[in-house]
Parts: structure tokens; sequence; C-alpha cells
């Protein structure tokens, strides 16, 4: 059966298409109807869910993903390439990690264009984490857990260079992330002046000072998530966890995942007090893939990448369309992270190397 051609614009499926596409899957059954209606926060992207009416062994729900009804968003999609970087990790990366993810149907993208559709198994009744809030340290440990298995299995795996999407960086090319930061953070602290105290907008500043150090990095690689954080994992439902948003993945340092998350996803005081031993249950499960490493050398790029987070939260801010939840979201991010980043005093590790 060949694979259906692409639809990438939600309110264009019908149910025929569907039921071609649960087909290709191999799903039997037939869709004769559906609803649909948008679910989620993502800031790039745009998720449906369609629920499904019909014959066979159907499921009663499915997602689609596509690009963002925002033009700015989607702009930011096209040209970060998010959109061509989730397409091919379902369907060539995906399979080769252990870490959970939903159960993709299908994903087809237009090349010239970066129109593209992603139909995946619902995660209902899982509930998706909440950024703002921050998660309980039980949770996070389950998402150390699950980012240990993503790591693991690609630790090192030089043929990872050879995917163009994934290829370091040459180095005589300007490092993107840095011409973009130092770009925009000034209008990042104006904008956000009346939110930030006085030791963030020194981080920031800081950090903008640091970040050709930051991004020089010479250690073993492995494939990262790039924005492992709360809103792109639902918890319960068919897995206890499963990770999602796979938009900008990239070949880096294990721990630019885990000092995000960490730096994110956990409120500043729960952070501080389990943040070792969060590390060593990380450390634990990479032995699995017969990845160790010395304490000392992972603390210390622990508090190399603890800015992760903030550099995400000054970039990302101010390149996709602005939404009350979404500057809430991105204050969260930065304020926790620039403390964490103070506290670990990670200036100083970078200025080290």
């Amino acid at each position: 059966m060949s694979k259906p051609a692409l639809i990438h614009e939600a309110e264009k499926i019908t149910p025929d298409w569907l039921t071609e596409v649960l087909n290709f899957a191999g799903i039997s059954g037939r869709v004769d109807s559906f609803t649909s209606n948008s679910i989620g926060t993502g800031q790039v992207g745009e998720n449906v869910r369609f629920e499904l009416k019909g014959e066979g062994n159907l499921p009663n729900s499915i997602v689609g993903k596509f690009a963002s009804n925002d033009p700015v968003s989607k702009q930011t999609g096209v040209q970060l390439q998010n959109y061509v970087k989730e397409v091919f990790f379902y369907n060539e990366l995906a399979a080769s990690v252990e870490i959970q993810t939903p159960q993709v149907h299908y994903a087809d993208i237009i090349a010239e264009t970066h129109d593209f559709a992603i139909i995946m198994e619902d995660l209902a009744p899982g509930e998706q984490g909440d950024q703002i809030k921050g998660c309980s340290v039980d949770d996070a440990a389950l998402a150390l857990e699950a980012l240990a298995k993503l790591h693991g299995p690609r630790w090192g795996d030089r043929s990872l260079e050879h995917y163009e999407l994934l290829a370091p960086r040459k180095v005589e090319e300007p490092d993107p992330a840095k011409s973009i930061y130092q770009m925009v953070q000034a209008g990042f602290l104006e904008k956000y002046a009346n939110r930030l105290v006085n030791a963030d907008h020194e981080m920031v500043m800081g950090v903008g000072g640091m970040m050709e150090e930051y991004a020089d990095f010479k250690g073993e690689k492995t494939l990262i998530h790039i924005d492992y954080r709360l809103d792109n994992m639902m918890f319960g439902g068919p897995y206890p966890l499963a990770v999602v948003d796979w938009q900008s993945i990239s070949l880096g340092c294990a721990f630019n995942d885990l000092s995000y998350f960490m730096g994110t996803s956990l409120r500043p005081d729960d952070r501080a007090a389990n943040e070792e031993a969060l590390l060593k249950l990380y450390l634990d499960v990479l032995k699995s893939y017969d990845v160790t490493m010395k304490w000392d050398q992972a603390w210390t790029l622990y508090r190399r990448y603890a800015p992760a987070g903030l550099i995400m939260a000054v970039i990302a801010s101010m390149i996709v369309g602005e939404t009350e939840r979404g500057n809430d979201m991105f204050m969260a991010m930065a304020t926790r992270s620039s403390q964490m980043s103070s506290e670990l005093e990670s200036l100083k590790v970078l200025a080290s190397n």
C-alpha cells in the first residue's frame, strides 16, 4: 500500500484520508465521520484531536500536528527547521532510542514549503505537564529516567553526524544561537523589565557575553531533545510518561537537556534540595547503556549548562507569536534558570573552560 498523499491543513482532512492513513499504519477499519478540536499549548505547532466514528479496529481518537496558524510562529518554525526536524525524528530516529513517544501513524512534509502533517496516537487521558506550575520531584525522576533512555542508545554515535539536519557546525560558521541571543537580549530585558529582578538582568547579560564558551563543547555527543520540559510531556494515560514535540532535535551534550529540564521544570527550592540525587539517578540509568561518567565531570557539566533554559526563554520569547500564557511560561523558565545559574556559578564554570 502506497503512502497517502499529504494533507497539511486540519480543516481539509476528510474521513477517507484518515481511513487511508490508519490503514497504511496497519489499523483496519473505516472512518465514517469525525469531530475535531484544538488541544495543547504549543507555540510553533498546531495540535488537533480527531474523535472518530466508523467501523473496524479504529482508535476512539487520534491527534494531528500541523504548522502553526500564527504567521510569526510559522516563519520561526520554517527558519529553524522545526517542522522538518520533527518529521525526520519520527521517520528516521525514534525507533533507535528507548524514550517513550506517542505511536506515529503518519508523518510527511513538503520540503519546499515546510507544510506537514503528523498523525499520532492520542495520549489521553494523560495530562500535559504544566511549565508554569512546575512538577513534583517524583515526576522529575520519571523525566530523568526517560531522558537517559533518549541519550544512552546513541551516546557517542558518530554516525549521527552523517544526517544533514544533525551535522555539526563547521568551525568557520557562526553559531546561530549566539547571534540570535545577542541580537534579542536587549529587547527581552526591555520587554520584561517589570518581571525580572536585578540578578536576572545581570545573568541575561552575563550569559550573552559567554555564548561562545557555552557553544564550545568538545566532549562526546548524543541525540538531544533541546526543549525537554514539562509542556512537552504527557503524564499518565497509555504510559507513565511520554515525550512529544521533537522539533528541535540536535547533536550535542546530554547535559544541555538535563540542566534545561531541571532549571525550567522544578521549583527552585525543590531543584536545589534534590538535584544531586536526581543527577545520580540519571547517571545510574545511563550505566545500562555502558555509559559511565565520574561524578565530578557530571556535576561540572550540569553546572555548565544551567543557563540552557534562560537562553531558550530569551530567544523563543522574542521570535514566536505572543500570548499571555506564553509570556508567563517564558518568565517561569527564565527566572528559574537564572537562579539556578547563579546558585551553581555557571558563568565561572564557563569562564574556566
